[in-house]
């Protein structure tokens, strides 16, 4: 029961409070971030389910369903239920966000959600992603494109006449996008990210090496010595284990730089192409900005080495790598929660429309 006086208003605005708590949430193929209106990033967790197939039951989430991957028994699956930032299996990716959800805001909790999605995904995945939030326990659920949330993130200007450009490169996706006044005046999505780095120096050891390695192994590869230019330290290496293809048998060998860069140039010049073909759609008046004013990397894979002097090489533009890059996508959306009344509006009056449209 709810108390008297001002302790019973406190308790009744806590519980009001509660029921309308307020997340971002950036939904991506490697790790999902969550960022709690007035409190920031609460959450930051592998994008990863592990399921005991013999009763379809969820047994990890997140960090702890990761550290399964590759080391589980024939029923337990470990697996990431969404490609590329798209969902690729509903129901999983629902339970997933039940447990995100219900970890940082409680079990009872009805809160409105904003949800990053790639820029050009479709509309048929962009409801899969919506009902999949309402799904999980979401009250409301709206969609923010995640190269506009990272240039919020990384504190540009978006809601000014000028032109900002943002190069967003997650697990799945590469995102580019020039905003200006609130919204995307040009922007690229290619399907080329930090897994595509890591599948590329796995098929790199197997073809050159005779040597099957994991793509946890070829991560840590990238990690430890992998570089967007060639390597400024020519003696750096470092060791992996994996199958022989020859003999079947377990064998380490020495992986060194160089051949690390070798093997990430391909998918590396797919992004910076990326780029350029965004440059050349864009309006001459904000290219004038963008001349004065660079670009802004974003995302997991910001942390490459050099690929901010690959871009600026390649582009001749000045190159700014923002200061948190895992997290700008998720504190961009958390900046637009301030905006959810006005989106709802927004949401009704498109709604109503729609009905009057029917009635006629």
């Amino acid at each position: 029961m709810v108390g008297s006086g001002s302790d019973g208003r406190r308790a009744l605005g806590h519980g009001l409070l509660r029921r309308s708590e307020q997340l971002a949430v950036d939904l991506g193929t490697a790790n999902t971030v969550v960022f709690r209106r007035g409190e920031g990033v609460v959450l930051f967790e592998p994008s990863v389910v592990a399921i005991d197939e013999r009763t379809d039951r969820i047994v990890a989430v997140g960090t702890d369903a990761r550290r399964m991957i590759g080391r589980t028994p024939a029923h337990i699956r470990a697996t990431r239920p969404l490609r590329h930032g798209v969902i690729a299996d509903f129901e999983i990716t629902e339970q997933m966000l039940r447990h995100f959800i219900r970890k940082v805001a409680g079990g009872r909790s009805r809160a409105q959600v904003i949800v990053c999605v790639p820029s050009g995904i479709t509309e048929v995945e962009r409801n899969a992603v919506v009902e999949a939030t309402l799904a999980a326990g979401a009250r409301r659920a709206h969609l923010i494109d995640e190269p506009l949330a990272g240039a919020i993130g990384a504190g540009l200007p978006v809601s000014e006449a000028v032109g900002s450009l943002v190069v967003d490169v997650g697990g799945g996706t590469s995102e580019v996008a020039v905003t200006a006044l609130g919204s995307l005046v040009v922007s690229q999505s290619i399907r080329v990210g930090g897994y595509e780095l890591d599948e590329a120096i796995v098929r790199f050891v197997q073809e050159n090496e005779n040597l099957l390695i994991g793509q946890e192994q070829a991560e840590g590869l990238k990690l430890a010595i992998g570089s967007a230019l060639q390597p400024a330290d020519a003696a750096a290496a470092d060791d992996v284990a994996g199958r022989d293809l020859l003999t079947g048998l377990l064998r380490r060998t020495t992986v060194s730089a160089r051949q690390v860069h070798r093997a990430l140039e391909r998918p590396l010049r797919l992004i910076v192409d990326a780029v350029i073909d965004l440059l050349e759609r864009t309006p001459a008046e904000l290219s004038a900005d963008i001349g004065d004013r660079g670009l802004t990397l974003v995302g997991g894979g910001a942390l490459l080495r050099r690929f901010d002097e690959l871009l600026r090489r390649e582009t001749g533009l000045p190159v700014t790598v923002d200061e948190a890059p895992l997290t700008a996508v998720a504190r961009g959306a958390g900046a637009a929660l301030e905006e959810l009344e006005t989106l709802d509006r927004v949401a009704r009056s498109g709604a109503a429309s729609g009905r009057r449209r029917r009635r006629r």
